[in-house]
C-alpha cells in the first residue's frame, strides 16, 4: 500500500496512454524521407521513445540536426491521426476515481495533448495539464512539476504528493521537485538498456492498491 498521498501528477505517453507501434514506424518513417534518411525499425523505436538520452545520442551519429528532426516530426504529426492511434491502458482507470487534486506533467505538446485527451474522454481526470516547452523546462527539470503544484494549490505547504511516469526523467522530476518518484515499467528494460529506478516501481496502477485515495 502506497501512502495517503495529498496530491498525484502524472505523465501521459507510456504510463496513461501508448501509440500503436504501426503509428511510429509510419511518423518515423516519413519524417526519415523528409531528411533523406532511412531508419531502421530499431532507429525509430528509440527516436520516438528516448529511452534516456538514446535518442539524442542516435541523432548525433547520424549527423542529424535536432532541431531539424523535430521540425520535421511536428510537420508530419497530425493531432487527430495522434489521437485516434492512441491506446488508453486498462489500468489507467486508476486516475479517474482519485478524489486528490490531479494534475498532468507531459513532453507532449499542447496541440497532440488535447486531442489525445478527448479522444479517450479523460480531460476531466485533470485539475491541470502542463505541457513542457523549451521556455518552461522538460523533466528531469522541476519547473514543469512546480507549475502543476501551482495551479493545484499545493506548492510549498507542506502537502505530500506523488509523480508517476514510464520514464527516468519522471522519476528525476519526481525528487527535483521533491516528490515521490513512482515507476511504472510499461517496457522490457532490456528494451531500454537500463532499468529506472524509482521510490516505488510498478508494472499496473493495480499495484497501488484499492482505489480509495
Amino acid at each position: 500500500m502506497v501512502p495517503d498521498y495529498d496530491f498525484w501528477l502524472l505523465d501521459l505517453d507510456g504510463t496513461l496512454v501508448d501509440v500503436e507501434p504501426a503509428y511510429v514506424y509510419d511518423v518515423i518513417g516519413e519524417v526519415g524521407r523528409r531528411l533523406g534518411k532511412e531508419f531502421t525499425s530499431r532507429e525509430a523505436e528509440l527516436l520516438w521513445h528516448g529511452y534516456g538520452g538514446q535518442r539524442d545520442q542516435l541523432l548525433r551519429r547520424l549527423d542529424i540536426d535536432p532541431q531539424r528532426f523535430w521540425a520535421t516530426f511536428h510537420e508530419v504529426e497530425d493531432p487527430i491521426t495522434r489521437a485516434e492511434s492512441t491506446f488508453l491502458y486498462e489500468d489507467a482507470e486508476f486516475v479517474g476515481d482519485l478524489d486528490q487534486p490531479t494534475g498532468l506533467v507531459t513532453h507532449c505538446q499542447n496541440y497532440l495533448t488535447g486531442p489525445v485527451l478527448e479522444h479517450h474522454d479523460i480531460t476531466d481526470w485533470f485539475d491541470t495539464v502542463v505541457c513542457c516547452t523549451d521556455d518552461l523546462g522538460w523533466k528531469p527539470d522541476p519547473a514543469p512539476v512546480e507549475r502543476a503544484m501551482t495551479d493545484l494549490g499545493v506548492a510549498h505547504n507542506g502537502h505530500v504528493g506523488a509523480l508517476v511516469g514510464d520514464s527516468a526523467e519522471d522519476v528525476g522530476a519526481a525528487r527535483n521537485a521533491g516528490l515521490d518518484g513512482i515507476h511504472v515499467q510499461r517496457y522490457d528494460p532490456h528494451e531500454r538498456g537500463f532499468v529506472v529506478w524509482g521510490d516505488r516501481m510498478i508494472r499496473s496502477f493495480d499495484e497501488l492498491g484499492p482505489r480509495n485515495y
